[in-house]
C-alpha cells in the first residue's frame, strides 16, 4: 500500500522544496472547517520555524526536534499556522539545534509583518517565499549546513570519514544521534500507515519492527497512542503528522 506523504488535515497545504536547506513548507488555515479539541504532537527529528497568528496576535518561534509526544489543548482553535521545516544538516550558526531538542525559542519582538531572529529584524516569510527568506539567512551567514549529515541521515555511507566523526557531526547539526533519528522516523512512518488503515501486523513488516510488541513500545514512547487509537482516532483529536522526511528508516 503506498504511503501518502502528507497527513490529510482540513485546511492544510504542504509542499516539498528544492532548497538544500528546506525539507518542506506548510500552512494551516484557521480551523480549516475542523475545530479539534486537542492536538497530539508526534515526535519529529527536524527543527522548524513556526509562525502562528490568532485573535490579532502573531508569534514566531524556532522549534527544535521533539523526542517525546505531547498533547496540546486547542480551546482557542488552531489559528493560522505557517511553518518551514528544515532538512537534517541545516542549522542556525549561533543557535545550535542540540540546545533546542524538546524546546523552542520565541522571537522577543513580533509584529504581523516582522520578527527578531538572533538580534536582527526580519520580514516574516510566507508560504510562497520561504525559499527567498532562507536564502537571505544563508547570505547573512546565520543559516549553514553540513552536507555530510544530510547524506548520512538519508542513508548514504561516507567513505573518507570515520564513524566517530560522523556521529559527532550528526549530533552537532541535528541535536540527535543517528539511532534516535531512525527510531523517530520509523515511529512516524508506522503512525502514517496505521492512520491509513494498514493492519498492525503489516506495519511491523513495512516499518522494520521486530514484532508487534516492538511496534507497541515504539508507539507508546514516541506517539503516546496505541495502534488501535491511531486506526480509530478519538473525536475532536488532531495528530500533528504533517510530512514524511527523507531520513533512512531501519532497525
Amino acid at each position: 500500500m503506498p504511503l501518502n506523504r502528507v497527513e490529510k488535515i482540513p485546511g492544510l497545504e504542504y509542499r516539498v522544496s528544492d532548497s538544500p536547506y528546506i525539507e518542506g513548507v506548510y500552512r494551516v488555515a484557521p480551523n480549516g472547517g475542523f475545530a479539534p479539541e486537542r492536538m497530539v504532537s508526534v515526535v519529529n527529528s527536524n527543527w522548524e520555524l513556526l509562525v502562528w497568528a490568532s485573535a490579532g496576535a502573531t508569534a514566531v518561534s524556532v522549534r527544535g526536534p521533539e523526542t517525546r509526544p505531547t498533547v496540546v489543548p486547542l480551546d482557542g482553535g488552531l489559528g493560522s499556522t505557517f511553518g518551514v521545516i528544515f532538512r537534517h544538516g541545516a542549522f542556525l550558526r549561533n543557535l545550535p539545534v542540540r540546545g533546542l531538542v524538546d524546546g523552542s525559542v520565541s522571537s522577543p519582538y513580533t509584529t504581523p509583518r516582522s520578527f527578531v531572529l538572533q538580534g536582527s529584524e526580519w520580514e516574516i516569510p510566507t508560504y510562497e517565499n520561504a525559499e527567498t527568506f532562507v536564502d537571505r539567512l544563508v547570505r547573512a551567514g546565520l543559516l549553514v549546513r553540513d552536507p555530510l549529515v544530510t547524506d548520512v541521515v538519508s542513508g548514504e555511507r561516507p567513505m573518507l570519514v570515520t564513524p566517530r566523526s560522523v556521529q559527532r557531526r550528526v549530533a552537532a547539526a541535528t541535536g540527535l544521534t543517528q539511532g534516535m533519528i531512525r527510531q523517530i522516523e520509523r515511529a512516524r512512518q508506522a503512525t502514517m500507515l496505521l492512520r491509513q488503515g494498514v493492519a498492525a501486523t503489516e506495519v511491523v513488516h513495512l516499518a522494520g519492527y521486530h514484532d508487534q510488541p516492538h511496534l507497541a513500545r515504539s508507539l507508546t514512547r514516541f506517539v503516546g497512542r496505541t495502534a488501535t487509537q491511531l486506526r480509530q482516532p478519538a473525536a475532536g483529536e488532531m495528530v500533528s503528522l504533517l510530512y514524511k522526511t527523507d531520513a533512512e528508516v531501519g532497525p
